[in-house]
This record gives structure tokens, C-alpha cells and sequence, in this order.
């Protein structure tokens, strides 16, 4: 415990070095919300990266991958496909020129600059802000509950420590302190993962033995009997892919690897960083090594996670699920019981720099959305740029710390909270991936046909998730609230439905509302804007 002591205080001594750097090279607002437009390649492709990877992909999609088997890589590739390629390529080159252009400090900014709609910044800024610490109180309190768990503390005392050192060095630094501190974060979890995924394989004897036996297991008596409830739901072993349309398919394919594969490419945490560099140089630098970490983060857990079931197996005759007593409990149970003790401080460390890096990217997007994009531009308020940004920072930290107290308070279970994971990346997609696609590529669009689509995603997505997914809408229980049931088609015609991720039907409704309307309503922008906004862009 002395050792997991200290190497956490040399940790938070670095972490406050960077977030003093971040700090000291901060002079003014575009330093605060880009950086100045000067981020070093590296910098910005690791700072992606761990903004991307929490500890929900470790832990959470990691135990999923010890329940549901390698399907979850599909998740891996769609990540780098996507998430790197995808996101840096076709929309990141864009964004950056667009981004220098018009001087966009956020993402709101830029659709909103993009479009002359004050309406679009302030609606983005305003889903961002009222929903964000939702998802970040998720990050805020898997840390809590692993710290409070390795070192015997409350959690109220893991919470306010750790909700404050991030706060501290994103409150400071801005940009600039985040992505400083994200780059280090990065570092310690690409090693930890490397370690990982070599002692496992090695454990077992190699890639082709510890893949065979995965294989095999699905065979056991004992196994079947254990996975009952699973085979029934269309699990068909760790090393296939669930049948296709069964529950559990649908779960994987739409939810986890469609839900939060596409959900990426508008995420406004990640979109922003692409505007943090001075050219496409840059970008193209950062795509190999944004994809190789991706492939450490995800893979790696994906992989461990479904070998788990081996190691559970072989030493208790039980697989994983049962033996951790739940899916979150998988790799944290995995690690303790089966490798070395010194790396039980490696991979708090790890866990610790995952929460870290995308709690301190959540909050300073909030912090921009309420600072600058609903309170300075949509309400035209007047002020000190930098103090307003840095109160919207010290404001959006405070809902999700209060958010993630009373989760923890009222033993919120962790369904609920990965709920909250879901539920916003699946709005950001409806609401402003075809927004966000029209304005890098769709020169003649209207302002109306956006505002249609963004308000068509948001509205359908919202209704989705509160009243037909069952998923989510049994954990809100709004629906079960008002309607006495987990889901409004639930044991009727349409129960099928239920099963259906809301990405699935918003994105498409959103897509087609933004490309009728685009259609119907003429542009009135002017050609001098537009040349301006496509300056440099072929």
C-alpha cells in the first residue's frame, strides 16, 4: 500500500507540473479554448486518444468483453476506422481550416459561424452543457469507486480529491493544461495495456493456446449451464458473434459498437482538437499514432476481457461474470486475483489517467459550452473572455460532482450510469453529425435545414431513449413512471423495437429531416461568407 502511495504522489506532482505549464503559457481566450492553434502533432493525437479512452472502455467494455466475447473488437476496428481515420481525414483536415477561418473557439462556434445562427450555438452549447455531466459524473464516479476501493477510503473523500485535482489543472490551464497533462495520461496507459496484454497471453501459452482455449470453453457442461441465461439471449461463445438478431445482438452490434463507433465522430471534446493545430501536416502526423493507441486501449481490454474466462475457468470453475459477481467487476477481480502485485499500482495509475483524461476534456468542453457559447454568444453577454470561460469550467464540474455524489449516495448502480455514457453520444450523433457533415461539405445548405435536423435528432433521440430502448428506459424510469412499464412497446407488435439503440433511429431521421428541408429552403448566405468558409478547403 506505501508503494501504491507514493507512485501516486509522483503521479499528481507530475500532473500539477503540466497543469502549471498549461497555465503559464495560457495569455489569452483562443490560448484557454485551442491553444493557441499551435498543439504539437503527438500532443494532439494522445490527447484524443485518452480523451476517448476512459475507464468505461477499460472496465466497463472490458467486462462486457469477459461477458459477451471478441465481438466487441468489431467496436476496435470501427474506433480506428471511424474514431481516427474517418475523424481525421475526411472531417479533420476540414474542421481545422473551417475552425481557422472563421476564428471558431468550439465546436458550437464553428456550426454556428458556419450557419450566422445564434440559435445553433446556443442550442449545441446547451446539449452539451445539460447533458455532458451526465456522462462525466459516469468517468467521475468509476474512479471514485475503484480509488475508494484500492485504498479502504470513503467515497466522498475519493470523489472531492479527485474531482478537484482535475478541476485544478483544467480550471488553470485551459487547452493547454489538458492536453499536457492528457499526453502524460497517455503515456501510462499505453504502457500498462502492453504489460497486459503480454502477461495474458503469456500466462496462457500463447496467442493460438489462449485463443483455442476461449474456444473450447463454450463446450463445458459446466460452462453451458453457467451462460444459460446468455445462450438464451443469442450468445453462441467468446469467440463468435451473438446470433444474428437476438438481444444480445442487437446490444452489441447497435448499441456498443454502432452507438459509440459513429457516436465518435461527433463528439465536441474530440471535434475541438482538431482546430488546436496549425496545419494538415499535423493531422496526417497524428493518424498513425492515434490509431496505434486506440488499438492498445480498446483491443487490449477487449481481448483480456473475454480471455478472463480462462484464468476464472481454470482456477474456479467458473467463468468470468459469475466468478467477479458482475461485469464491472471483471478486469478489477481479473487483476488482483491473477497478475503480479507491483502491477496492481500500474493499473491504478492506468485507470486513474483514463478517468483523468476524459473528465478534464468533459470540463472544459462544458466549461466553453456555458461560458462561451450559451452565456457570451447566444445571450450576447458582455465580459472578460477568459474569466467567463474558466467560470462556465468551475460550473460544469460542480453539476457533474453533485450528479456523481448522489450516485454514490443512493448506490446508483453502474447500468444506470453507463446509461448516461450511452445516452450522450447517441444524442451528439443525432443531433449534430449531419449538421456537422453539411457544414464542411455541403456549400448551398440552408441555416433552416440544419436547425431542422439538429432539432429532428435531438427530439427523436430524446424520446427514444426515455420511452422505447428498454435499456436505457428502464434504468431512467421516467417511462415506468408515467406509463407503468419499462418501455412503451414493450409486450406489444412493436417489441422488437425495444431493442433498437436510439442512434438507429435518430441519425436516420435527423440525416433525412436536414436533406428534405435542405431540398425545400434556399440558402441566404451570402457568397463572400461562403468563400471565406471554404477558403483553403478543396
Amino acid at each position: 500500500m506505501l508503494f501504491d502511495i507514493i507512485v501516486v504522489l509522483i503521479y499528481l506532482f507530475v500532473i500539477t507540473y503540466l497543469g502549471y505549464l498549461g497555465y503559464k503559457h495560457t495569455k489569452s481566450s483562443a490560448d484557454y479554448l485551442v491553444g493557441g492553434r499551435k498543439i504539437h502533432p503527438l500532443i494532439m493525437a494522445l490527447s484524443y486518444g485518452s480523451t476517448f479512452i476512459s475507464t468505461s472502455a477499460i472496465v466497463g467494455f472490458g467486462g462486457a468483453a469477459g461477458t459477451l466475447g471478441m465481438g466487441l473488437l468489431w467496436l476496435t476496428f470501427l474506433n480506428i476506422f471511424m474514431g481516427i481515420f474517418i475523424a481525421f481525414i475526411v472531417f479533420g483536415k476540414r474542421t481545422r481550416q473551417m475552425g481557422h477561418n472563421l476564428d471558431a473557439h468550439t465546436f458550437p462556434e464553428l456550426l454556428a459561424t458556419r450557419f450566422k445562427s445564434k440559435f445553433i450555438q446556443g442550442f449545441a452549447g446547451g446539449i452539451i452543457f445539460l447533458f455532458m455531466p451526465i456522462y462525466a459524473a459516469a468517468v467521475l464516479k468509476g474512479g471514485s469507486d475503484y480509488i475508494q476501493a484500492h485504498f479502504g477510503i470513503s467515497y466522498e473523500v475519493s470523489l472531492f480529491f479527485f474531482a478537484t485535482i482535475v478541476a485544478i489543472y483544467v480550471w488553470m490551464g485551459g487547452i493547454k493544461g489538458v492536453m499536457y497533462t492528457e499526453t502524460f495520461q497517455g503515456a501510462i496507459m499505453f504502457i500498462g495495456m502492453i504489460f497486459l496484454l503480454v502477461y495474458s497471453y503469456a500466462s496462457l501459452g500463447g496467442i493460438t493456446e489462449a485463443h483455442t482455449k476461449l474456444t473450447n470453453l463454450f463446450g463445458h457442461a459446466e460452462v453451458q449451464d453457467q451462460a444459460a441465461k446468455l445462450v438464451k439471449g443469442g450468445f453462441m461463445g467468446w469467440t463468435s458473434m451473438p446470433a444474428f438478431g437476438s438481444p444480445i445482438w442487437w446490444t452489441l452490434v447497435t448499441t456498443i459498437v454502432m452507438g459509440v463507433g459513429i457516436g465518435v465522430l461527433a463528439q465536441p471534446q474530440l471535434v475541438l482538437r482538431f482546430m488546436t493545430v496549425k496545419s494538415n501536416r499535423e493531422l496526417n502526423r497524428a493518424v498513425i499514432s492515434g490509431g496505434i493507441f486506440i488499438i492498445m486501449m480498446t483491443g487490449v481490454a477487449f481481448i483480456v476481457g473475454a480471455l478472463s474466462n480462462v484464468f476464472f475457468f481454470e482456477s474456479t470453475g467458473k467463468i468470468s461474470v459469475v466468478a467477479a459477481g458482475g461485469n464491472d467487476k471483471i478486469i478489477p477481480v481479473f487483476i488482483k486475483q491473477y497478475l503480479p502485485t507491483w502491477y496492481g499500482a500500474i493499473f491504478l495509475l492506468t485507470l486513474i489517467a483514463a478517468a483523468m483524461s476524459t473528465l478534464s476534456s468533459q470540463f472544459h468542453a462544458m466549461g466553453s459550452a456555458a461560458g462561451r457559447d450559451v452565456y457570451q454568444k447566444a445571450f450576447n453577454k458582455k465580459g472578460n473572455p477568459l474569466f467567463i470561460s474558466r467560470t462556465g469550467v468551475l460550473v460544469g464540474i460542480l453539476i457533474s460532482v453533485v450528479i456523481a455524489y448522489f450516485s454514490g449516495k443512493l448506490d446508483v448502480s453502474m447500468q444506470i450510469i453507463a446509461t448516461g455514457t450511452a445516452l450522450f453520444f447517441g444524442l451528439c450523433a443525432a443531433s449534430f453529425l449531419p449538421a456537422y457533415v453539411s457544414a464542411l461539405y455541403i456549400r448551398k445548405i440552408s441555416t433552416k435545414a440544419v436547425i431542422s435536423g439538429m432539432i429532428a435528432g435531438f427530439v427523436v433521440g430524446v424520446f427514444w431513449i426515455f420511452f422505447i430502448h428498454e435499456k436505457e428506459a428502464s434504468s431512467l424510469q421516467l417511462c415506468n413512471l408515467l406509463f407503468d412499464k419499462p418501455s412503451l412497446v414493450k409486450e406489444t407488435a412493436l417489441a422488437k423495437l425495444a431493442l433498437v439503440d436510439p442512434i438507429i433511429i435518430a441519425l436516420p431521421v435527423s440525416t433525412l429531416v436536414t436533406a428534405i428541408v435542405g431540398v425545400t429552403a434556399k440558402s441566404k448566405l451570402d457568397e463572400a461568407h461562403l468563400d471565406n468558409c471554404f477558403k483553403g478547403i478543396k
